[in-house]
């Protein structure tokens, strides 16, 4: 049975914010991190492998599978629908700065 567990996903999420705060901190320190960029793009392959997931329980739940639960599905497009609205949030925050950033005078 393929079933997602709140409290792993409770433990990602605490697990992505201490990462974002101790990333705030390290500013400083580029040796041996990512980019921006690479880290911008794992987190949307993350997002994109949430929602495929949720597709294929939705699919699988629709064709019949007994082994997937109806809570599985709304658990997953939950998941997927965070995930996306997050992932949005932070694509509307990074055209703010850069509008601000291009606003600003030389």
């Amino acid at each position: 049975m393929n079933s997602i567990e709140v409290t792993q996903l409770l433990d990602q999420m605490r697990a992505m914010t201490a990462q974002a705060q101790g990333a705030s901190t390290e500013i400083g320190s580029v040796n041996g991190t990512e980019s921006f960029g690479s880290m911008f793009a794992n987190a949307i392959n993350s997002v994109n492998d949430i929602q495929k997931q949720s597709g294929a329980l939705a699919r699988g739940f629709e064709q019949g599978n007994p082994d997937i639960a109806l809570s599985d599905v709304m658990v997953a497009s939950q998941k997927s629908s965070i995930a996306f609205e997050a992932t949005m949030q932070v694509r509307n925050r990074l055209v703010e700065a850069y509008q601000a950033v291009m606003r600003m005078p030389i």
